[in-house]
């Protein structure tokens, strides 16, 4: 039987739900069975919502670093030293500076080598910015630390998987962000991740217009005459079988979405609303494009429900789930790919 894989997990805010998705995810000791989780905190940060959950068979195996983790436990590596005063429910200074200080600490392991993926519990974009920190998200954080050129926010489920054309960004600033290099670019990503990733042999991706209707034609806009169109086009070009551009409304409500595995939208509402609606629960954001694996659950720090013993930890599983198919799926695609050459090497070789 093969190494478990490690799977390390940032705590995000430490005032939202974070923690306690994550203590309920780990609870259950099937998880042991898929993976080694490694989860980047603090023990009192820890030991203060497992309290407020009142799960007192729980605990946490502390290490000091990946490479000394126990395989039958749930480990932790300390990332800070001092006190944290946690308020529940509350967007503070505390909450930003200690889910980067878990977020940096794993995403150094990751990029490094010491664990095989990360999954992400949800940050405040507000209250985590600083000199450190200067990035609209998780996305953008990753692609700089990675070294990417670009990246796809991917949001997934068995029945729908969108990715963004531009992500967090003003609504304003959505038209003039929209250009061909763009869009193909995005295609290039989300086509090579539903081959790689996901095992889709040939995928068939659906585009949505930017404008209601898709235009109409040139009626309610141009982009899509003048940009999204000639992207299709030039992604068909380079054999992606991409489609469209669609109108988003009469898209996904009559289950067009059914006929295509991944659809890529204009922008981050145009994908999000309607992914959270038919996903549910089930939802994870996977970022694409990238050397490394980042998952996350497909919701924010729910500071209303914080503490309350109320979040359900679905969606964070299935983040955990597929953070360790995805690295299994490229390993055995890597395997795959190298096994081919070799035959090939010999084949010319016998020639």
């Amino acid at each position: 039987m093969s190494e478990k894989l490690k799977i390390g997990i940032s705590i995000g805010d430490v005032n939202g739900i974070g923690l306690e998705v994550i203590i309920k995810t780990l609870s259950d000791p099937k998880i042991l069975d898929y993976c080694t989780p490694i989860v980047y905190g603090h023990t009192k940060v820890a030991s203060f919502h497992r309290k407020a959950l009142n799960l007192s068979d729980f605990s946490f195996n502390v290490v000091a670093a990946p490479d000394q983790v126990n395989p039958k436990r749930a480990n932790l590596i300390n990332c800070w030293e001092e006190d944290v005063k946690i308020e529940l429910g509350q967007s503070t200074a505390n909450g930003g500076k200690y889910a980067f200080l878990s977020l940096e600490k794993a995403v150094t392991d990751l990029v490094a080598g010491s664990i095989d993926a990360l999954v992400t519990a949800p940050i405040n974009k507000h209250n985590i910015q600083s000199d450190s920190f200067n990035f609209a998200g998780h996305t953008e954080y990753l692609q700089e630390r990675a070294g990417g050129q670009d990246s796809l926010m991917f949001l997934v489920s068995d029945d729908l998987k969108v990715g963004v054309v531009t992500g967090h960004i003003p609504v304003g600033e959505i038209a003039q962000k929209i250009n061909i290099n763009g869009i193909v670019s995005k295609l290039k990503l989300m086509n090579e991740s539903l081959k790689k990733d996901f095992w889709i042999r040939k995928p068939k991706i659906a585009v949505l217009g930017l404008n209601p209707h898709a235009g109409d034609n040139g009626l309610i806009g141009s982009e899509e005459q003048n940009v999204i169109t000639p992207a299709i086009n030039e992604a068909q070009a380079l054999g992606i079988l991409a489609m469209g551009p669609y109108a988003a409304d009469g898209f996904f409500a009559n289950g067009s979405y059914l006929k295509f595995d991944a659809v890529l939208a204009m922008y981050h509402d145009q994908g999000l609303i309607p992914f959270k609606q038919i996903a549910f629960e089930n939802g994870v954001n996977f970022t694409a494009g990238l050397n490394i694996v980042r998952t996350s659950p497909d919701h924010g720090t729910a500071y209303d429900i914080a503490g309350k013993n109320k979040a359900s930890e679905i969606s964070f599983r299935e983040a955990l789930f597929s953070a360790i198919h995805i690295v299994k799926h490229r390993r055995e695609s890597a395997e795959l790919q190298e096994n081919t050459l070799v035959y090939a090497k010999l084949s010319r070789d016998r020639d």
